[in-house]
């Protein structure tokens, strides 16, 4: 009987079954190799890209997401427009803002190890102008890989007929956004009409 070593790699969540007594440049070549999950998805239901917002208390943006889309047997991979210590609601809040730069290095990060394997992108909260084009990239480049990626959009801009984003966000959401989704979420479509 061969004696074996589970080895853990948290960076990747998953475990390789080294041989004690094979031979080490084997052991190497695995380790450097892409964790065999990322390979095995889309499940069947699919992989989502959800590019929205975080809080740390509540549940808002990615937070609310992620979880549901789980449940339903959705591969979800969150990237945060914003990580909050709370609810913008609240008299105060701390936290950072992703900018587009940031934004499109992730991008590239998954697509250099052929992650961009999307069948959906879900946006949500987004600040600025030049993020939300830096997503409008990121559309492209994913429906390069997957034409049949389907976009769906929540454009979280305000509450009680109260903006609390830019208000040239409404006409980018307008003139470029509507172009390119498959499906506004109801809600925020109403917002999107009567705030300007």
């Amino acid at each position: 009987m061969r004696n074996y070593l589970l080895r853990s790699r948290p960076q990747f969540g998953v475990y390789l079954v080294t041989r004690i007594f094979g031979s080490r440049s084997l052991s190497r070549k695995l380790e450097m190799a892409p964790p065999i999950l990322s390979l095995a998805l889309p499940t069947e239901t699919g992989r989502v890209l959800s590019i929205q917002s975080h809080t740390v208390q509540g549940y808002v943006g990615n937070k609310s997401a992620v979880f549901p889309l789980q449940l339903l047997g959705y591969d979800v991979d969150p990237i945060n427009s914003v990580q909050f210590s709370n609810h913008t609601g609240y008299p105060t809040f701390k936290g950072q803002v992703l900018n587009g730069e940031q934004l499109w290095t992730l991008i590239e990060g998954l697509e250099a190890n052929d992650l961009l394997c999307y069948t959906h992108l879900l946006t949500g909260y987004i600040g600025s102008v030049s993020f939300l084009n830096n997503v409008l990239e990121v559309v492209n480049k994913l429906r390069s890989v997957n034409p049949n990626l389907t976009y769906v959009c929540d454009p979280v801009m305000g509450d009680e007929g109260k903006l609390y984003v830019p208000q040239e966000l409404v006409s980018v959401y307008r003139e470029k956004v509507s172009n390119l989704i498959e499906l506004y979420l109801f809600e925020h479509l109403n917002q999107l009409s009567n705030l300007v």
